[in-house]
């Protein structure tokens, strides 16, 4: 049985992460998926959330928001609309950005759009924890 599988983390932008990984942790819509190689073929639609994922047995961070990941025995194909690696978040911003949704939803405003606020504060939220835990790999 293979050790690793293949990674790859692509944006309409750019190819974020091309790896072999021993481990991958995805956000999927329902909750978080483990997968391991040779983990049974499956898609599944992506929610705003960490991907976490093992080499070497160092473990790895990326924010990411919305997109589709397809699983195959040896492969995982994350299709995102947002992903970023921890050293490239904007801490400063993603602070703003989440005292910006906390005012907001303090606001009582009649006319918010309470869902929408809430998908900011989240992705701030994932963006800071990401920024936190992934500024050094941790040994697992």
């Amino acid at each position: 049985m293979p050790d690793t599988l293949q990674l790859e983390v692509v944006t309409p932008e750019r190819l974020v992460v091309r790896d072999s990984a021993e481990e991958v942790q995805i956000p999927g819509k329902n909750g978080y998926l483990g997968i391991l190689p040779m983990h049974a073929p499956l898609i599944t639609e992506l929610s705003v959330g960490e991907i976490s994922y093992r080499i070497n047995g160092y473990t790895h961070y990326l924010a990411v928001a919305w997109g589709f990941a397809e699983v195959l025995p040896n492969k995982v194909t994350i299709l995102a609309e947002n992903a970023e690696r921890a050293e490239e978040i904007d801490v400063t911003r993603a602070e703003r950005a989440r005292e910006r949704a906390l005012e907001l939803l303090r606001s009582n405003d009649p006319n918010l759009d309470y869902p929408r606020v809430l998908e900011a504060l989240q992705r701030a939220e994932v963006r800071l924890s990401v920024a936190r835990l992934g500024r050094q790999p941790v040994a697992s």
